[in-house]
């Protein structure tokens, strides 16, 4: 599942891309891989790109975001056409991370 924002950098209007990997370990655990791209770069976000909940994977897009001086614009959300439906419901439901005050 893609994602797509309109936002800027340190002032500098840019492109953000949010992708994320769902991976079925199991019946019993989901396990989520998460990038963040400003245009066709990829950046490090802070402790690991897989976690246990899409929660989790927001929350680190958030703190990164903050702490690099990135800013999305909520209205120009872009989702991209392939995407599993149970995705992109948790998404919706847990979005709210990346708009925490």
């Amino acid at each position: 599942m893609e994602i797509q924002y309109q936002g800027e950098q340190h002032g500098k209007a840019t492109t953000f891309t949010i992708r994320i990997i769902g991976n079925n370990l199991s019946k019993s655990s989901s396990n989520y891989q998460i990038d963040l791209l400003v245009g066709d770069k990829q950046l490090p976000t802070f402790t690991t790109s897989i976690h246990q909940s899409l929660s989790n994977c927001l929350k680190e897009i958030y703190l990164f975001r903050k702490h690099n001086g990135i800013k999305f614009n909520a209205s120009s959300e872009k989702i991209a056409p392939k995407l599993v439906p149970y995705d992109l419901a948790l998404y919706n439901y847990n979005k709210y991370a990346l708009f925490m005050a």
